[in-house]
């Protein structure tokens, strides 16, 4: 049994649930903030970053390791292409989500999300980097339907919990969501995943988090 550990409002603790969820995986969830001191988080995790998961054989962090461990024991149903060029556009597409997208747009959360502030030189900075690498993504990414083409992959389960966080950052510090002001047209996408039983309980449990005192 896995068991995994995080909280339910993360984007990234959430990505990894939608892929077991999506397979059919077995596995329990437990609550674990961030910057854990507790030695039994840091032998699974040793940077304290979440999610990770307890496995039979040890734990294991980071996302990504999470999701090709989740594919190599669970290969049914898939959510990498057999295919090797098509399975590596499918993690092509991850990258630019995760790196080039969501990592720079993370520098805002502070003032969007939370009630701090970002310098305007930190504003003008990812601004410019968002505007530079939007249109790459857009470039890459399908939408026919799903992301990669025309069958759900890890590319959305990264996709659909990142890429509204991104818009929604954007739009609370530059007054639009700069993925729509860069024609990235997702929203019908996001509606269309957010009706798969996966997403519906990956979506209710992150409001269900997002309430609690």
């Amino acid at each position: 049994m896995i068991t995994l550990c995080g909280f339910p409002v993360s984007n990234y603790y959430n990505k990894v649930k939608l892929a077991l969820l999506e397979k059919n995986a077995p596995f329990t969830e437990e609550l674990v903030m961030t910057k854990s001191t507790d030695p039994a988080v840091l032998a699974a995790s040793p940077l304290a970053k979440i999610p990770f998961i307890r496995t039979a054989q040890g734990g294991l962090c980071e996302s990504q390791a999470i999701m090709e461990y989740l594919e190599a024991a669970f290969p049914s149903p898939a959510l990498l292409p057999s295919d090797p060029y098509a399975a590596a556009k499918v993690r092509e597409l991850i990258t630019y989500v995760e790196l080039h997208l969501e990592l720079v747009a993370r520098d805002l959360y502070g003032q969007a999300f939370f009630g701090g502030t970002v310098s305007d030189s930190a504003k003008e900075r990812v601004r410019k980097q968002l505007d530079k690498n939007i249109p790459a993504f857009k470039q890459l990414a399908k939408f026919s339907p799903f992301i990669a083409g025309d069958t759900f992959t890890q590319a959305d389960c990264a996709a659909y919990v990142s890429l509204p966080v991104v818009g929604m950052a954007t739009r609370a510090i530059y007054g639009e969501d700069l993925l729509v002001a860069g024609g990235v047209d997702y929203k019908p996408y996001l509606k269309m995943i957010g009706e798969r039983p996966s997403a519906l309980k990956v979506d209710a449990d992150r409001k269900a988090a997002s309430r609690k005192p």
